[in-house]
Parts: structure tokens; sequence; C-alpha cells
């Protein structure tokens, strides 16, 4: 039924999807520039149209009372943001219990009003032994879907110039709002003025 709504949709929308096929191991999906909430219905209509099966994380409030079992039934995995060491541990398992799925990370965290991304995906990444996939939203050509998917060296300045490359051109759907791909670790990359 999920494919179907998905054809249906990609029939009828006004986006494009320009895609490479899904992974076959799990991957950390990136979902940027996450610029709207309307980023979260693209990823649904590509996750289903390419009968990928994913996983996001989401704050433990969303899965409260009667938002709990639809919010698991697609995908969702409530994080106590108090408490979130167990959160990798978890994945881990799934991944050696044989569950292959995309785990999606938006890194800029919020729709707007951030300097940087968070380094979270990369994190959960390195220390699950997963490859990152980078998923897109690109009004300029109303395109949306996966990219390249990218082994992480360790070196997080190589790997982060690497997936600022691909993002470079990509400008969500609220251009305003988009963040540059760059995390807190790597320092401020604006020359400093002297006085």
């Amino acid at each position: 039924m999920l494919r179907l709504v998905a054809r249906v949709y990609w029939t009828f929308s006004r986006w494009t999807l320009a895609t490479e096929p899904a992974p076959t191991q799990p991957t950390v999906v990136l979902g940027a520039p996450h610029t709207s909430n309307w980023d979260f219905v693209l990823m649904l209509a590509i996750a289903w149209r390419l009968k990928m099966r994913f996983r996001w994380l989401g704050k433990e409030s969303l899965f409260r009372g009667w938002r709990g079992p639809l919010m698991r039934s697609i995908g969702g995995i409530p994080v106590d943001r108090a408490n979130p060491a167990g959160v990798v541990d978890a994945l881990v398992q799934r991944i050696r219990d044989g569950e292959v799925f995309g785990l999606v990370v938006t890194p800029e965290g919020t729709r707007g009003g951030v300097g940087h991304w968070k380094s979270g995906f990369y994190r959960i990444a390195r220390e699950a032994g997963l490859a990152v996939t980078l998923g897109y939203v690109d009004r300029t050509t109303m395109t949306t879907g996966l990219g390249p998917t990218l082994t992480l060296i360790g070196d997080v300045g190589a790997d982060m110039d690497a997936i600022r490359a691909f993002y470079s051109d990509k400008s969500g759907l609220r251009p305003e709002r988009r963040v540059e791909p760059r995390l807190r670790e790597e320092g401020d990359p604006r020359p400093t003025t002297s006085p």
C-alpha cells in the first residue's frame, strides 16, 4: 500500500525523484538541507518508492499517547535527550541482529537558527561502523533523492569536505534557512581580522 501511495505521489508531484539506488547495507542517511517540515514528507516518499526500510530518531515527547504507535510504524525510535547514551548501542545491536535500514538524521537538528551541523550523525556512523548516504532536497532544480554513499575515514575535515562538495549546490525547500555543512568541531572557517 505504501509503495502505491509513493508511486501516485511521484506521478503527480512537481518534484522529480533523481536518486541513486537505495543502499543494501545499514547506513546513516542525511536529510539535508533540513529547512522545512515538508522534508519529512519527501523523505517518506523517497523511502517508500525505493522500497527502503528506514528508521529515524525523535524526541521522546513525539511518542507519547496516540502518536507513539503511529511514529513507531513509520520508523521512529524515541530518544531520551537527557540520557541518549544507549541509542548507539541499541542501533548496533539491531545491525548485529541482521536488520538492514537507513537511519535518517537531520544534521541541522532544527529547521533554522543554527550556525553549524550537529555531529551526532558522524559519531553514530563512526561508532556503529556505518557508511553515510547523502539524502537531499533541492528547490532550485525541484529534485530530491539519495546521493552517493560515503565511507567515513575518520578525518573530520576531509570527511566534511566531501559532504560539503555534494551539498554545495543543494538549497532545501526554504533556501534562506540553509545551513552550511560544517561541524562545530571543525572550527570557524572565516578568517580572523586583526583590529
